[in-house]
């Protein structure tokens, strides 16, 4: 059997992608959460704030490592399995890469450090200040990722010479059409899965009698924070909807599942698509609201994908299912954030079995959203990885073979599923321990007020050093 290296480097990316997502998924929301947290405890000076930021820090040392170990394997693949596309793209996408790196990278390695072993050795106001710094370089490192990929989304400001992108105007080229919707869509993602995270592991605690102050205090927090974010998570939606329709309306008619250009056309809520017939089988449908929702106009047009040869469509199947599994969490998302006002309003916030958990079971659905929307994302620019110029097929390294991918894509399967369980039972393993761990390290050391320890491994908390001192 012929090993088609174009297939297998696909594949590749999309394994390595999809586990990676899933980290800054997590790690750009937490460290907000730790940063809001500290400063609540360095204002109010009240215990439980100490106590839970104490906690989520150990979480997030954990998902932070992980995403760096995971995240640069990406890059990586660029000149081993992509190298065409690098070198068309280099002039436009290096240097947004690399402002990723001197910018987020730096500062979030800069103060991490402090952040996890600095809580005994800093005064209270430079430790809130490292918290804010590493939630800043979170979203910096967001902002410069989400930049790169939406100009291959709807690239801008550039010019082509023999075959290779030049920037031609950096301010069109780092907020391309797409980059504003694409940014604000994914981080308040991130947030919403993040907060799903905290609400599940709050009500964990809740059910089971134990850290109830610590879990009522996060639960009331995330729920307060979802009630805001998940509604305004459907409107950015909807504009980043909007902005497919005008910039890449082949990926909407994909995602939507429309043939035929058409105005009133119908929402097509289920049906299994038949890309050799060019048509729908088992469709239910809502007549007109294909149109309104997606143009805001009844009458509007919605183009059909007829309107595109057949090797210029994206796949149907994918982006379509991908796109209803994500809207389909999002909606279940607004239901609990309902139920908490009810419950609140009612005073059983806190004492509703069902509830706490429904909590439980919606805190993995962030991931499941976001991986959903990627690959919605993704699959719906295909075929190509510059949009409209530069085709993925166009874009492998000319001298790789399918032996060569295949061993690699086995390497990283391997890898990733003994790094990521690792990984996730350590933090099932904090969240078990509860944030009680967090309560010793306060009494263990007294603050320094130079900032420097007392000997040469007293800032590790729980070091022989510091125990016997």
């Amino acid at each position: 059997m012929e090993l088609d290296p174009l297939l297998l480097s696909r594949l590749q990316f999309v394994w390595v992608v999809g586990w990676h997502i899933l980290l800054p998924a997590f790690t750009v929301g937490l460290a907000s959460y730790i940063a809001l947290l500290e400063g609540i405890h360095f204002f109010t000076g009240r215990e439980i704030y100490f106590r839970i930021s104490g906690f989520w820090i150990k979480i997030f040392s954990v998902a932070f490592g992980m995403g760096v170990v995971s995240g640069i394997v990406m890059p990586f693949q660029f000149g081993t399995n992509w190298s065409r596309y690098s070198d068309a793209t280099a002039n436009v996408l290096s240097p947004l890469f690399a402002y990723e790196g001197l910018t987020a990278f730096f500062l979030e390695a800069a103060f991490l450090g402090v952040l996890l072993f600095g809580r005994s050795l800093v005064p209270r106001w430079a430790h809130f200040v490292a918290a804010l710094m590493v939630a800043f370089g979170t979203l910096l490192s967001s902002f410069w990722i989400l930049s790169a990929n939406s100009w291959m989304q709807t690239p801008a400001g550039y010019e082509l010479v023999d075959g290779r992108f030049y920037p031609k105007d950096w301010f069109a080229i780092i907020f391309n059409p797409s980059f504003p919707y694409r940014l604000c869509h994914t981080v308040v993602g991130f947030y919403v899965t993040t907060a799903f995270v905290v609400a599940g592991v709050a009500a964990w605690f809740i059910r089971r009698g134990r850290f109830v102050a610590e879990g009522t205090r996060m639960l009331s927090m995330t729920l307060w924070l979802l009630t805001v974010l998940v509604p305004l998570q459907i409107l950015l939606g909807d504009e980043h909807g909007l902005n497919t329709l005008e910039h890449q309306p082949a990926k909407l008619a994909a995602i939507e599942a429309h043939w035929e250009t058409g105005r009133r056309v119908p929402l097509v809520l289920f049906a299994v698509p038949d890309e050799q017939n060019e048509a729908n089988r088992y469709a239910i449908e809502a007549p007109a609201l294909g149109s309104l929702i997606l143009t805001h106009d009844l009458n509007g047009e919605v183009r059909g994908l007829k309107d595109w040869p057949r090797d210029q469509r994206p796949p149907v199947a994918i982006p379509f299912f991908a796109f209803r599994i994500m809207v389909g969490i999002g909606l279940l998302m607004l239901a609990v954030v309902v139920a908490s006002w009810w419950l609140r309003w009612k005073g059983r916030l806190y004492d509703s079995t069902w509830f706490l958990r429904a909590c439980e079971w919606m805190a993995p659905l962030g991931f499941v959203a976001v991986l959903a929307g990627w690959t919605t994302t993704e699959v719906g620019r295909q075929p190509w990885t510059v949009y409209g110029l530069l085709r993925t097929a166009d874009s492998v390294s000319p001298s790789l073979s399918g032996s060569d991918v295949l061993i690699s894509l086995l390497g990283y399967m391997v890898a990733y599923l003994v790094i990521f369980p690792a990984g996730l039972l350590i933090m099932a393993r904090f969240v078990r321990n509860g944030p009680q761990e967090a309560e010793g390290e306060r009494e263990e050391f007294e603050e320094i007020e130079s900032g420097r320890p007392g000997g040469p491994v007293r800032a590790l908390p729980g070091s022989v050093q510091g125990k016997a001192d």
